[in-house]
């Protein structure tokens, strides 16, 4: 007997994926990238340890924490174009998608939901894996940070997004695989999903789940976990201060 259909929603639900270290599992090449980068520049940056703290936050604002003294916004625009090139070269030949995720993007539609990109990737960057993999298809909208004011933590990623998709938060759940994501979907009033590609599941604050991939994860799945946990969790002021220390 095939299952039975998932009960209606008054609005469709939205899923929104971040995309670095969610659709794909690329951590390990970004922090060779910025690593690489700050061998370049003379500095002796962990850069696995700075993006458990500050992943999710665009290139540019990243580099700004690192240095003690103020850099002019051109030169780490330059400094983040070097660090793009080399992530793109080290990453070349292993764009893949995480297992599952196909298969669950086809079911999601089929059950439903909109789905839509939150990531705070420049375009390029965002086509450099979305059109590799031709998974642009799947997604009803895609945001990055050229069309925010504000990069992650801040909530504009997500607000937008939703914005966009015609759905109050509510409505949203969020895909993240890093602190500064998880927080933002907080303060954009949505739920997270959390994706184990950089973090343990101990690490994050409140998720509804947490995934390895989407391998067997199911929108009937997600559906219960919405209505099991109604709200959105409040941001984490001690986590707030942590990512900025």
């Amino acid at each position: 007997m095939p299952p039975a259909p998932m009960p209606a929603s008054p609005l469709p639900y939205a899923l929104i994926f971040d995309m670095d270290g969610v659709i794909i599992d690329n951590t390990a090449a970004q922090a060779r990238a910025f690593q690489l980068l700050f061998r370049d520049l003379g500095l002796t940056t962990n850069a696995r340890r700075l993006l458990r703290r500050l992943n999710g936050m665009p290139a540019g604002d990243i580099l700004q924490q690192v240095f003690t003294n103020p850099v002019p916004k051109k030169k780490l625009e330059e400094y983040a174009a070097q660090r793009e090139l080399l992530y793109r070269v080290l990453y070349w030949n292993k764009r893949r998608e995480l297992p599952g995720l196909r298969s669950f993007l086809q079911a999601a539609r089929t059950a439903g939901f909109k789905i839509a990109l939150g990531t705070g990737s420049g375009d390029d960057t965002i086509a450099y894996i979305l059109d590799h993999l031709d998974l642009r298809r799947y997604f009803d909208v895609v945001v990055g940070k050229n069309d925010v004011s504000k990069g992650k933590p801040h909530p504009d990623t997500y607000t937008v997004t939703a914005r966009h998709l015609g759905l109050p938060p509510e409505q949203c759940v969020v895909f993240e695989d890093a602190l500064l994501g998880e927080q933002a979907a907080y303060r954009a009033g949505m739920r997270c999903i959390a994706v184990s590609t950089t973090l343990k599941a101990a690490d994050f604050q409140a998720p509804l789940t947490v995934i390895a991939d989407f391998t067997h994860l199911t929108p009937r799945q997600v559906l219960a976990l919405l209505e099991q946990h109604p709200h959105a969790p409040a941001p984490s002021k001690k986590l707030a201060k942590r990512q900025y220390m």
